[in-house]
This record gives structure tokens, sequence and C-alpha cells, in this order.
């Protein structure tokens, strides 16, 4: 048997089996105890009853008491003019009790005999003869406790009360769960989640309390990161100007040019650095409604104006609520990367249910399937799938991931299956 996922489906099938079996032991006890009672009672009365009807009976003219029958019924029992139906000797317990109870009122007067008759339901005769030799017959047919028709559907409808009381308590016991799940799903790079309310239950105000401590660590740590990157970056450009300006006055070219390239590529790694711990605060960026082919157009016609091989196929035809700078520097990103590795890149737009793709492809020598989602870490490089010697700092697709995360963009890589590197972006 398998058991709900959630702890709110949980503990209502735990609240509601409980009820359920509790209030039918209930009922069943209650029901059982009073058919005992009722029981009780009714062969109380029938022992007088019946001792009454047979002693009237017996006084009455045998012409007279066909006309008595009618008024004598009762609801298990009836009387018959007559020695009745032949039958076995009486089996079932209530039959036991009737004839026996019958006998005890009437038996020291009346000799008689018990029956029962076979068929479907218990049905009991009990033969006797009057005084004046006229043979008598009480028909028993027992019957259970009678049960009165607005009984059931009060009875469902207290169970249905129960479990809708049980659902109202169990959501109560579980929101601050839900909501503590939702916080945490909302905590993203920017560290700006909803502050959780530490009230409720002790257990879950402690818990409220840690995870806001927790949120609060957390951004200290980041801040503190990304100033630390930033002092480094600051305090790294000095001495890289001043080794720049000595390669300067170099006399061997070849050494000169050597040192002011490997100067350059520490600067670049380094404002690379600082702009990957910069990342987070893409979400700080407002969303506004803007025309998005207008962006992609722009993008293009930087990129054709640089002479750069990128084309673009597509259009979306309606405004979107974006983060332009953000999702920018994305595709920016994304068709460097590209460029880097294949000369040339590709976009490819398409628009269908309110969900926007944005494809960036290239012809280039594609990645590994094991290292699609290793590339996204930062300062990874890869030394056989792609172009080594055309540098990089490892920090572009890392940085086109975490500012994707941040304004709710999915970013993925996958190969082309006729050879080449397709990076997806879906917009919603």
């Amino acid at each position: 048997m398998r058991l709900p996922r959630s702890l709110f489906a949980r503990l209502m099938l735990i609240s509601l089996s409980g009820l359920a079996v509790a209030y039918a032991l209930s009922f069943s006890v209650t029901f059982y105890e009073r058919a005992l009672a009722t029981r009780s009672l009714m062969l109380g009365d029938m022992e007088q009853d019946v001792a009454s009807s047979v002693a009237l009976l017996d006084r009455l003219p045998a012409s007279e008491r066909g006309q008595w029958l009618a008024r004598l019924e009762r609801r298990t029992y009836s009387f018959m003019l007559g020695p009745g139906l032949p039958g076995a000797a009486p089996d079932a317990h209530l039959s036991e009790l009737l004839a026996a109870s019958i006998e005890r009122s009437i038996g020291q007067h009346y000799p008689l005999t018990a029956s029962a008759i076979p068929g479907l339901r218990e049905h009991l005769q009990v033969h006797l003869r009057l005084s004046d030799g006229a043979p008598l017959t009480i028909d028993l047919r027992p019957r259970g406790l009678p049960v009165s028709p607005w009984l059931i559907p009060l009875l469902l409808l207290q169970l249905l009360l129960l479990a809708l009381f049980s659902w109202w308590c169990v959501r109560l016991a579980t929101r601050p769960l839900a909501e503590l799940a939702r916080a945490a799903d909302a905590l993203g790079p920017d560290l700006k989640a909803v502050r959780l309310p530490e009230d409720g239950p002790v257990e879950v105000a402690r818990a409220a309390t840690a995870f806001n401590a927790m949120q609060d660590r957390i951004a200290t740590y980041m801040h503190e990161r990304m100033h630390i990157l930033a002092a480094i970056s600051h305090d790294l450009q000095t001495p890289i100007t001043r080794m720049r300006l000595r390669a300067d006055l170099m006399d061997d070219g070849e050494q000169r040019d050597t040192l002011t390239r490997n100067l350059q590529e520490m600067e670049h790694l380094v404002r690379e650095g600082v702009s990957y711990a910069r990342t987070l605060h893409g979400a700080t960026e407002q969303p506004r409604r803007i025309d998005p082919d207008a962006l992609l157009d722009s993008l293009l016609c930087d990129y054709l104006d640089a002479a750069a091989d990128v084309t673009l196929n597509g259009r979306i035809g309606a405004p979107m609520l974006l983060r332009p700078v953000a999702l920018r520097r994305i595709l920016v990103n994304l068709v460097d990367n590209a460029l880097k590795y294949a000369g040339s890149a590709e976009l490819v737009v398409e628009s269908s249910d309110s969900v926007v793709t944005i494809r960036v492809l290239d012809r280039g020598p594609g990645i590994a399937p094991d290292k699609l989602e290793t590339v996204f870490q930062p300062f990874y490089r890869l030394e056989t799938s792609r172009n080594r010697d055309s540098g990089g700092t490892g920090l572009g697709l890392a940085i086109a991931r975490q500012l994707a995360q941040a304004i709710d963009v999915r970013l993925s890589l996958a190969n082309r299956p006729d050879g080449g590197l397709e990076a997806r972006l879906i917009l919603s």
C-alpha cells in the first residue's frame, strides 16, 4: 500500500481513519446495547401480551375468535386458528428465546410445542390447544431492531462534519510548513525571500526563527563575498597598471608582448570574477513591459556592426514583462560563447501558449553529454570538447545560469543531432 506523499494527505488519512474506526465501533456498541435492551423489553412485553391474548381467545366463543385475530396481531407475531405448519425444533437463538418466553407465560396452562418453519428469514410457530380442544397457532416472525429513516443520513452528516473539522485542523497544523517550503523556494540569488512570522506553536516559531536567521546569515555571507571580490579587483588594478607600464618600457619586444597579453588575461579574469559575484543582483532590476523583438533586433545589430556572423530567425510579436538588462546579458554570454567556439551563432525565437523559447545555436564541437551541467560551474573549462586555445575564464555560462535563475528563466544546454550546441532559454 502506497501512502500519500504530502504530510497534509497523510495526516488527513490518519485522522479520518481513526475517526471512522472509532465512530464505527461506537455506533456498533451503541446499536448492540440498544438491541439487547429492546429484545429484553420485547420478550417481557410479549410474555404478558401473548398470555392475555391466549386467555382472551380461550374465553371467547369459538364463533367470535376469528374476529379478534386482527386486533391481537402485533409487528412480530400473530394468531392463527388451526394447527399451523410442520417444522423442526427451533435452533436460532432468538427463536429459542421466544419459544422459552411463551412457554414460561402460558405453558403451565396450555401444553405447547414450537417448530421452526424453513425459509430465508427466521420464522417460528408455537402450537397449542385451547380449553375446548381447538388448535391455536402463534406465528412469530422475529425482526431486527427497527431503524428510523433519518438515522443513517444523520450519521453520514456527522461523519462529514467530522471530516471537514479534521481537514480544517490538519490544514491549520500544516500551513506553517507549507509557508516554510514556499519561503525556501522563493529564496533565490537575490536573497529577498519573504520573512516568516515567528509565532504559532513553539516548534513552528522556532523553525521560522531559524529560517529567518539562516536567510540573514546567507545574505551577509553573499554581500561580504561581493565586497571582498570588489576590493580585490580594485586593489589589483594598481599593480596591474604598474606592470603594464613597466612592460611597455621593456626593450625585448617578444617578452613585452607576452607579458602584456598575460596582464590583459589577468585583468579580464578579475573583471569576470567580480561580474559573477554581482550577478545575484540581477533580480533587483525591476521588470517592465517591453517589446522583446526590439531587444533582439538591437542585440543583432550590435553584433552585425562588429562584423560577427550572427543571424536571427522568428519573432514573438507581443510585448512581455521582462528584465531587459539581465536578459540581454544572458544572451550576450551565450552568443559570445557560440562565436568563440564555432565562429557563428544563430538565434531562433519561438512563441506558443504564452511560453517563449529563445535558442542560441552553433556548429561547434559540442559538449560531452555528461558535461552539459558541469560547464555551468564557475571557473570550469573543458579541455577536450572545446578549444582551450581560444581563451575564456570559465565564467560565461556560470554567469548566464545565475542570472537566469535570478529572473526566473530556465536555461539548458543540449547537443544538436547534426552537430553543434544548443542553448535554450524558456521565458514564461
